[in-house]
């Protein structure tokens, strides 16, 4: 589920919302149902097409029901497919679902290969052989472009946006090899090996804590990129979850876009062992930017180390019932609890 600044688009026919789709998602979907919503809070969403008829009902639910909860008035569906079957009974449970909740079906599409199909409307002849459309030079593309806003090709390209790169991730390895020699803690005493399982003691799990906030707050701030002995630092202390907390309770709305592109560099710089923290606070401030799909892609990141990672879990919940950012109000104090113990103020 994605829900985008707004961006003013008004579609006067079905080359308009052919248009619209990869504006909101961020990438040209394929195989895909993207439902757009229009009235109470609206949002946008896309889900891979059932792999056959009898999960038809789960995919119609996954996308009408949170309509439904955010009392969404009208809907328009573009399924992107060649099955002609499965588009079918997609649309017609759609629709049937939707007016059951009082939902509008403005639109109904099929799109393939260069060309646009009406489902529930239109012309017999055009639903049959269907009519070519082309919008990549679409006003609705442009208009995006001049806003600094990139529609990739396919969810595979923004999926690449965040594989990781070898040569930085071995610099990276390298400065993590060198291990904390040299830092110290509080009271000058070397803060040693520590890691999940053997966590620091208290007053050098404060001095990290402020070490990582200083450190994002300066990056997030400056647009800047950490360097390979600083990610290496953030990428270390991110693995205990109190640190990931100290990271976490930065992002805000305001500038989760300089966030996602600071833990964006994070995992493209990550060895694989490291991946799940800075995987999740980048899935968390795409969805606080209002980016679903890559928000999604961060969690699939984060799946390939760890699927039950607990951040990663509660995030795809929120994506998967369509909340907006905007109801996410962060009031945890990552240090709570330690600094009482520690004699700290």
């Amino acid at each position: 589920m994605t829900h985008h600044a707004p961006l003013s688009m008004t579609a006067t026919c079905p080359e308009d919302l052919l248009a619209m789709v990869p504006v909101t998602l961020g990438f040209a979907p394929e195989e895909s149902v993207v439902m757009l919503t229009f009235g109470g809070r609206a949002f946008q969403a896309r889900v891979d097409l059932p792999l056959c008829l009898d999960e038809v009902p789960d995919v119609v639910t996954s996308l009408v029901g949170p309509a439904r909860r955010h009392r969404v008035e009208r809907v328009v569906f573009v399924l992107y497919t060649d099955d002609e079957v499965l588009a079918g009974r997609l649309a017609r449970g759609l629709r049937d679902r939707c007016r059951g909740e009082g939902i509008a079906v403005l639109e109904t599409l099929r799109a393939h290969d260069g060309r646009w199909f009406p489902l529930l409307h239109g012309d017999r002849v055009v639903r049959e052989v269907g009519v070519p459309y082309d919008v990549s030079a679409h006003p609705f593309l442009v208009d995006a472009v001049l806003r600094g806003r990139v529609t990739l090709r396919s969810r595979t390209e923004l999926e690449a946006t965040l594989r990781s790169d070898p040569v930085r991730v071995a610099a990276v390895a390298a400065a993590l090899a060198e291990g904390p020699r040299g830092r110290r803690g509080r009271r000058g005493r070397p803060t040693g090996e520590w890691d999940r399982d053997h966590p620091p003691p208290t007053p050098v799990l404060l001095v990290e804590g402020r070490w990582v906030q200083d450190t994002v707050r300066r990056h997030v701030a400056d647009g800047s990129r950490p360097t390979d002995g600083e990610a290496a630092r953030l990428l270390r202390a991110v693995l205990l979850l109190r640190l990931r907390d100290a990271a976490w309770q930065l992002i805000r709305r305001a500038e989760a876009r300089a966030h996602v592109e600071l833990w964006a560099d994070l995992v493209r710089r990550c060895p694989q062992e490291l991946l799940a923290g800075p995987a999740a606070l980048l899935g968390w401030a795409a969805w606080q930017a209002g980016d679903g799909a890559l928000a999604w892609c961060a969690l699939d990141r984060v799946h390939e180390v760890e699927p039950r990672y607990g951040l990663a879990s509660h995030l795809a919940m929120l994506l998967e019932h369509a909340v907006p950012p905007e109801e996410w109000e962060a009031d945890a104090d990552w240090a709570e609890g330690l600094r009482a113990s520690d004699g700290s103020a």
